[in-house]
């Protein structure tokens, strides 16, 4: 299932990262990694506030469709 379609507030795992490489390369330079894990905060519109590796972070709804939980 895609983030951007998760639950809040659940703690999450990511199973695979999808896009170019250097989409893949971007989110892993912002923290998400295969296996690690990722909480949703809140969707504002298009946009999600998710959390990973103690810190916040807000992405566009177009990447949060490429983490896969």
């Amino acid at each position: 299932m895609p983030l951007s379609l998760a639950e809040p507030e659940k703690e999450l795992t990511i199973k695979k990262l999808g896009g170019s490489p250097e989409i893949r390369q971007h989110l892993e330079n912002l923290g998400f990694t295969v296996g690690g894990t990722v909480k949703l905060i809140n969707v504002l519109g298009e946009n999600v506030i998710v959390k990973v590796k103690e810190s916040r972070i807000a992405i566009g709804a177009d990447m949060a469709r490429r983490i896969m939980v």
